[in-house]
């Protein structure tokens, strides 16, 4: 009887540790259920503040779509665009948060606009919600305000960029796929919120435009010299070829645009575009006199370069007719022999000190440069841009750079084979 008691305890036992064990695995079961359900609830958490999120930006879109078809209807497009009149192209005002800048940038463009609004309607394009910036530009009637709203996150490709050149790349973007595919421009000219321009500006880029639609390989019209300091220029009717795209003040066609926006870069939009896969060969417009004056020491570039190359710059004060000028010399066939016959009628100097040399000649004046190195040494002394983009240097055409030396003796730059491609 003895031994069946403890048998009776010994199955009781391990039924009791059955039980414990069993409870056990239940409890790690229901454990890990739990943790699985918790995991599945933070998840759908996340996806309806993400789809919170995305109905914000949607909702913000969409109230400002409706706002800038309000205020386009208010003002009426009628007072920007002239039925009658096809505009030679839209100008955008590019704006971020500094509505001082803006304010002067827009009585600029609206000082010599105005005689010719049918033909140039214009255009502010702020990018994120600056109360100011948008106060600023509603506060004109004589022109449509846009505003970009974009809640994407940035992520830089390297670390330390600053992310403000990857918004002001989409910015960009969202700006040109408005005025050219939404509004059905066939050209636009693009303004930066610190710029001045030239009485002659809207007269130059008309030109300009016949000189677009003539000539495909010509890629775009700039109003920028990057030597357009006051002692490296001296002729207002002069105008080059480049190879280097300018920017700062230009205009592009819709063809052009077709071709970039699919491809538009996440960040440095400008040294892109001076890219050799991206400009393919084909070449910019750009004056000798600049037609616009940067005027923004304060910005995304933190003044880089400011006092040394922008705060010099010449702008030009000369009321000039360009309708009634002869551009063909700047067609690409006419244009390489009127760029080498002024090359080759340029006095050469040789020598490590041909800079000392380039002083006592009366005339133009050839240098050539050996090499990029070379060619830095040399822009250092005179004092004009060293920088190169791709294998060319800024203002190049056919590796020449050429600006004036405090006279109106010019001085000609020339690559190791230049004077090849040039045909001398």
């Amino acid at each position: 009887m003895a031994n069946l008691f403890c048998d009776f305890r010994f199955l009781l036992l391990i039924a009791a540790v059955v039980f414990i064990y069993i409870q056990v695995e239940s409890e790690n079961h229901c454990t890990g259920q739990m943790r699985l359900l918790i995991d599945q609830i933070s998840m759908q958490q996340g996806q309806i503040v993400a789809f919170e999120d995305e109905r914000k930006r949607h909702f913000e879109e969409r109230l400002q779509m409706k706002t800038l078809l309000q205020d386009l209807e208010r003002k009426g497009l009628q007072q920007l665009t002239d039925k009658t009149q096809v505009p030679v192209a839209a100008v955008v005002i590019m704006a971020c948060n500094r509505a001082d800048y803006l304010d002067k940038t827009i009585k600029s463009v609206l000082k010599y606009q105005t005689p010719v609004a049918s033909k140039y309607p214009v255009f502010v394009s702020q990018d994120g919600s600056n109360p100011d910036v948008k106060k600023k530009a509603l506060s004109f009637d004589r022109l449509a305000y846009m505003q970009h709203l974009d809640y994407g996150e940035v992520e830089t490709e390297r670390p330390g960029e600053l992310i403000a050149y990857y918004k002001i790349a989409r910015h960009y973007k969202w700006a040109l796929d408005q005025l050219f595919y939404i509004h059905k421009f066939s050209r636009v000219i693009i303004l930066e919120d610190d710029m001045e321009i030239a009485p002659d500006f809207f007269s130059y880029f008309e030109a300009a435009a016949m000189l677009l639609d003539k000539d495909k390989t010509i890629m775009a019209v700039s109003s920028w010299n990057d030597n357009g300091q006051k002692q490296f220029v001296h002729d207002p009717y002069l105008l080059y070829r480049s190879d280097f795209f300018p920017g700062l003040g230009w205009m592009l066609t819709k063809s052009i645009w077709d071709e970039l926006s699919p491809k538009w870069p996440k960040a440095y939009w400008d040294d892109w575009l001076r890219l050799k896969e991206n400009h393919k060969g084909r070449q910019f417009i750009r004056p000798e006199v600049c037609r616009t004056y940067n005027f923004g020491e304060h910005g995304s570039s933190m003044g880089q370069f400011f006092k040394q190359y922008l705060e010099p710059i010449k702008l030009n004060d000369v009321q000039i007719d360009w309708m009634s000028m002869d551009l063909g010399y700047l067609m690409e066939d006419k244009y390489v022999k009127h760029f080498a016959d002024a090359v080759k009628k340029a006095k050469p100097v040789y020598g490590n000190d041909a800079v000392m040399k380039a002083f006592n000649v009366a005339g133009d004046v050839r240098i050539e440069y050996r090499d990029q190195s070379d060619f830095e040494h040399i822009a250092r002394q005179f004092g004009i841009f060293e920088e190169w983009k791709d294998g060319i240097p800024r203002t190049a055409y056919k590796g020449v750079v050429v600006f004036r030396h405090q006279t109106r003796r010019r001085i000609f730059l020339v690559g190791p084979d230049s004077l090849k491609r040039l045909g001398i």
